[in-house]
């Protein structure tokens, strides 16, 4: 899929990759501590809630033993489908990535980082289109005259911000650029880079328009953080008349003294989605 020679060494330019975005994001070790003193607290409050079970479940994100709503009937067809991924930055699911203090814990309990890539992996050896939608704060973003408190936030620590709409300076291995292990698939010259959503939803980029251009009315999606760019897109999707299935593995959230994200999520996940899938069964699902 991605024309380089039989022997070329993909494993040694993701290595290469991760050690030029680690160089990168060590150079800056102040911009990956800005939260550390304002949420310390945030996370302490949290852990103790996120033991304890939402109902008789252990676990608080399980599936309920006895649903009221009907069971999903989406059957996915290839040839009109797609994998949609919001957000596959460092600022998201890298250690190095400025909100790695509020949502390592979910991205390490859902194995997201990995369950993502396999779903990359999937949707390439089959041949389907495949889409992401980035996040990117330029200059002027900054001087927005209102904002909600997570963008405020975002903005406060730099989060994913780029020097310039028209240059790709300081971009490659900053808390903006793409996980290492994701750019083969994303640079291979046949995913969609949608141009970026600025808030949390598709409405203001062009993510539609590719997906419509390219015959797609089924969408597999993933990516972070779900209660925001991931939700915000389903929600979106679904007012265009797509099918969606979230992969509920394939994202997380973070936990703040306000509430756990990926609980938020989950839940209306499950209310509105066509279908909310694991990770195992959605690969099975598009190799079928």
């Amino acid at each position: 899929m991605c024309g380089c020679p039989p022997d070329h060494d993909h494993n040694h330019d993701q290595d290469h990759e991760r050690a030029k975005a680690a160089s990168s994001q060590a150079s800056n070790p102040v911009r990956r501590q800005v939260l550390t003193a304002a949420l310390a607290a945030g996370a302490a409050a949290v852990a103790g809630v996120a033991t304890r079970p939402a109902r008789a479940e252990t676990d608080p994100y399980a599936a309920p033993k006895e649903p009221a709503l009907p069971a999903s009937d989406l059957v996915l067809d290839r040839k009109r489908s797609a994998l949609v991924v919001t957000d596959p930055q460092v600022d998201f699911l890298s250690p190095e990535g400025v909100t790695w203090g509020v949502v390592g814990e979910s991205v390490e309990r859902h194995g997201t980082v990995a369950n993502i890539e396999r779903l990359f992996q999937a949707a390439k050896a089959a041949g389907m289109t495949v889409a992401v939608s980035p996040h990117y704060y330029y200059p002027t973003d900054h001087g927005w005259r209102f904002s909600g408190p997570l963008e405020k936030l975002m903005h406060k620590i730099g989060m994913f911000d780029r020097k310039g709409q028209l240059t790709l300076d300081g971009f490659e291995g900053s808390g903006a650029d793409f996980m290492p292990q994701y750019k083969p698939y994303i640079h291979d010259g046949e995913t969609i880079v949608a141009s970026p959503h600025k808030v949390y939803g598709p409405e203001n980029n062009d993510l539609v328009l590719q997906l419509r251009k390219n015959h797609v009315d089924q969408v597999i999606l993933a990516g972070m953080s779900a209660n925001l760019c991931v939700e915000a897109h389903m929600r979106e999707l679904l007012e265009q008349g797509f099918e969606v299935a979230v992969v509920q593995d394939a994202t997380a959230a973070a936990m703040l003294p306000e509430g756990d994200g990926y609980l938020a999520a989950i839940t209306n996940f499950r209310y509105m989605a066509n279908a909310v899938w694991t990770t195992e069964d959605t690969v099975k699902r598009i190799a079928a």
